[in-house]
């Protein structure tokens, strides 16, 4: 399964289930961002879309976001490598977020109330520069996608139910 950013102090992969995302706004401060954070563990997480729920017609709908001509997206991230207690290591990384309430197909998402966030898509020529730049400033990149997106219901389709076969007697 997919799992988010795994903290030195988390002790099962589960916890990962909370951290997929990091607000912008406490990435230096919260245990689970801020050691990664301070050693500049920047990446970029290539996503052909985002799903997000849209509730404008009264019940959650997923919605798929892409950008034009289906043109891969570099969302901005934070990684770092987790030892596994029970044995073995591997590399989580979360995409950063920023507050969306301005733009203008993100605030139409996620429950009515609810805070309206959105990740950090990074223009191609500012990759290195957010691979590279000192921590201090890296918080420039922090900001809402300024290009168009396009948003569209996509909703899950469901497996088909099938009756179970009775399992398969042996013959005597």
């Amino acid at each position: 399964g997919m799992f988010g950013l795994l903290p030195n102090f988390a002790t099962e992969l589960s916890f990962g289930r909370r951290t997929y995302n990091a607000r912008s706004e406490t990435l230096a401060t919260l245990p689970s961002f801020r050691q990664p954070w301070a050693a500049g563990q920047r990446c970029i997480i290539p996503a052909e879309a985002i799903f997000e729920p849209c509730y404008e017609s009264g019940k959650a709908v997923r919605w798929r976001i892409s950008q034009e001509g289906e043109v891969p997206m570099g969302i901005a991230g934070l990684y770092r490598r987790w030892r596994n207690p029970k044995g073995g290591e591997l590399y989580t990384f979360t995409m950063v977020t920023v507050d969306a309430d301005t733009h203008p197909l993100y605030r139409r998402m996620h429950k009515p109330g609810d805070e309206k966030r959105m990740v950090v898509i990074l223009e191609r020529e500012d990759y290195l520069a957010w691979l590279t730049c000192g921590v201090a400033q890296a918080p420039r990149f922090f900001r809402p996608w300024p290009g168009r997106l396009l948003g569209e219901p996509a909703p899950l389709a469901r497996a088909p139910r099938v009756a179970a076969e009775p399992p398969a007697r042996d013959e005597i």
